[in-house]
């Protein structure tokens, strides 16, 4: 098990296996509360996620494992705030399966609704589980500029990007 952790691990820092994202192995994110949902939220598509943590650490540096319907995926982050560095790879159902047990402790799961807005994606998560009744808006951006201009549409409710208690690995403590 270990040694699967491991290749794994490695293979987010080795050019050729890696999948880099078009921001440059960059996540640079903002999350909101709702006030409501938007209009014609229903008819949007959703995807289930179960997501867990390998590895967490001061600092906001973490490992995650994430099923996000038939796609597994393992991701390590680093730092915090609105730029974190982020590599992900994709794994096997059996990696994933193999690693998963690690995670027992550190899980969420919830559906995640995609709605195009001015130029971006709004991911909507309704959480399940220990965060029943929680739904949080997540805004990706290609870069810091778009971050700060940025201007929420009318159904959002406050920021919640530096609160800690909404992110997604703090979350996941049961």
């Amino acid at each position: 098990m270990a040694s699967l952790i491991i290749a794994t691990l490695r293979a987010c820092y080795n050019p050729a296996l890696r999948q880099p994202k078009p921001s440059m192995n960059q996540e640079i994110e903002r999350k909101f509360l709702l006030k409501k949902l938007p209009e014609g939220f229903e008819r949007t598509a959703s995807a289930p996620i179960q997501q867990g943590y390998l590895a967490l650490e001061p600092g906001g540096n973490q490992v995650r494992l994430r099923k996000k319907g038939e796609k597994h995926s393992l991701t390590v982050k680093r730092g915090k705030g609105l730029v974190r560095e982020e590599h992900e790879i994709t794994l096997t159902r059996d990696q994933f399966e193999k690693l998963w047990p690690l995670t027992a402790g550190r899980r969420l799961s919830k559906h995640r609704h995609e709605i195009p807005y001015g130029g971006v994606t709004i991911e909507i998560d309704l959480y399940g589980g220990i965060n029943s009744g929680l739904v949080v808006a997540e805004v990706e951006f290609a870069s810091e500029a778009a971050a700060h201009a940025f201007v929420p549409p009318k159904w959002f409710a406050q920021e919640v990007s530096d609160r800690p208690e909404y992110s997604n690995r703090n979350l996941a403590r049961e």
